[in-house]
């Protein structure tokens, strides 16, 4: 099978030939550029500064000759901007932290503070707020909170919640589909889409509005995620206007990329902690489900495409209630979290979900556990999650940056053996 033939045969729960894996197709999916650097140099693959595609969470781009080495089967179709609102090439020499060379966008800081911290700027406007900020010796960005509190009865207005979401223009969608071309044409790989725009309900990368100069409605993260329970009808009402953004960018969007997409991201909202719901599912159901729903029914009635999900935590009860809102995948698949075991996973939802994560922990196994720890894990989740088909091998979340490069060279053999 090619790359995209062996994915879509896993999205289609069918056995693939192998064991299909993401490396870097996305930003749940990725590797922080510092270790994407060391990988490099122990691979015996050319050194060179690193690009970045997410500057929020510093991930490298993970080239040819490296993806080729991981066998990898999916590639993103990164978009022309980022969560701090500026045009996301990578064209300017930084260095991190610990010394990794890396390309950033034109706008991004790359002015220390005197005491090591670091910040962005939303539209590289430092005439305002910094809207993210790394931490001395840290390796991605915190957002900030710069909204005012919130008064109720000032909160009247949807549209404060709503100005980072709006419709395609027509230079986006021409760049949007000469990269889908350009990929689908010359490469053999499943291609992976985040969504054009709107789709995101309640995301909290985007709640505190990093990619705007001046964020106002609820932006603080806690007092968004009581807001629920709190102000459920403002809630419901930035939702719906919201979601008629999200269907008019995904039918723009797919006029211009059509079916040469695999994969489209829809939302990374997180839903559990390790232990529990952050939710109960009543309120999922009243507040985000019909949205979701909306979005997704069109999806599927129009496109050939597959809807991911991103949602760490212990989800498991939840589960039922997304595959009714239409997701195909589900990322990362947190199996540390409460109630999250890879059998129970597979055998109550493996024929409706594919898998998309789930191969090794990282907050523990990877970068704690010896090297035999991980290919033990590594050989019983892919066991467990690939039967059948309706799988896709991803480490949970991010490859963060001190993970030892043994345990990492272990899992890409196991996934070989």
């Amino acid at each position: 099978m090619t790359s995209r033939e062996r994915v879509q045969a896993a999205l289609d729960h069918r056995q693939p030939d192998r064991t299909p894996r993401d490396f870097g197709a996305s930003s749940v999916t990725g590797i922080s550029a510092s270790f994407v650097f060391r990988l490099r140099r122990v691979l015996g693959l050319p050194e060179k500064p690193i690009p970045i595609f997410c500057p929020y969470q510093m991930l490298g781009e993970v080239d040819d000759d490296l993806r080729s080495y991981l066998r990898a089967d999916a590639i993103a179709m990164w978009p022309s901007g980022n969560l701090f609102g500026f045009d996301n090439t990578p064209v300017k020499p930084f260095t991190m932290n610990d010394g990794t060379p890396v390309l950033v966008p034109e706008a991004f800081n790359s002015s220390y503070e005197p005491d090591g911290r670091l910040f962005q700027y939303a539209k590289g406007d430092r005439n305002y707020p910094p809207s993210g900020v790394m931490p001395a010796g840290g390796f991605y960005f915190d957002a900030t909170v710069r909204a005012k509190p919130v008064d109720d009865d000032d909160l009247i207005d949807p549209a404060d919640n709503l100005e980072e979401f709006t419709l395609l223009d027509d230079e986006t969608l021409r760049n949007a589909e000469k990269e889908a071309r350009r990929l689908y044409d010359n490469t053999d790989y499943a291609i992976v889409s985040g969504g054009p725009g709107g789709t995101g309900l309640g995301d909290i990368a985007f709640v505190p509005g990093t990619m705007l100069p001046d964020p106002k409605g609820v932006r603080d993260i806690q007092d968004w995620y009581i807001s629920p329970l709190i102000r459920p009808d403002y809630i419901k009402e930035v939702f719906d206007k919201q979601t008629d953004i999200a269907v008019k960018n995904l039918e723009m969007f797919y006029q211009a990329v059509g079916d040469r997409v695999s994969v489209i991201t829809i939302c990374g909202a997180d839903f559990g902690n390790q232990r529990s719901l952050m939710m109960s599912i009543d309120t999922f159901r009243e507040i985000y489900l019909p949205y979701y729903r909306k979005m997704n029914d069109w999806i599927h009635a129009n496109t050939k495409w597959k809807v991911f999900k991103h949602c760490c935590g212990a989800i498991e009860p939840l589960l039922p209630h997304l595959i009714e809102a239409g997701f195909d995948i589900m990322n990362p698949v947190q199996i540390s979290a409460a109630g999250m075991d890879p059998e129970i996973l597979k055998q109550k939802y493996g024929g409706k979900l594919t898998f998309w994560g789930g191969g090794v922990r990282t907050q523990s196994t990877l970068p704690y556990g010896t090297p035999d720890e991980v290919k033990e894990e590594v050989r019983h989740n892919a066991s467990v999650f690939g039967k059948d088909g309706g799988f896709v091998f991803n480490t949970i979340h991010n490859v963060q940056t001190n993970v030892p490069i043994e345990n990492f060279l272990a899992m890409i053999e196991a996934l070989n053996e």
